[in-house]
């Protein structure tokens, strides 16, 4: 399987409620102190894409293997999109939407 690279998403209880009533509150992993993560996870070459669309997230190769500092909305839309479609492959499409609007 080819590896693939998440951006976390903290889930607090708006968002679990919001992920529960989804029914994806069991693709929340619990990280520090009973704090809940989302994973969406991205290609290598959705990876670049974010990369390139936002200028000011950071991709961590030597820990995480994660997108980070990406801005709270930016990480809002995502949520809002895997809560919409009911999965964590949304990326693709939230590409194409930032996209349509540069």
């Amino acid at each position: 399987m080819a590896e693939t690279y998440p951006i976390n998403i903290w889930i607090n209880e708006d968002r679990l409620k919001k992920l529960q009533k989804a029914k994806l509150d069991g693709m929340a992993k619990e990280m520090l102190a009973g704090l809940k993560v989302l994973a969406v996870p991205n290609t290598e070459k959705q990876k670049d894409e974010i990369l390139k669309l936002f200028p000011m997230a950071k991709f961590d190769s030597a820990t995480t293997k994660s997108i980070e500092l990406l801005p709270k909305d930016i990480k809002d839309r995502i949520f809002d999109l895997v809560v919409k479609k009911k999965n964590l492959n949304v990326m693709d499409e939230f590409i194409k939407l930032q996209t349509k609007k540069k």
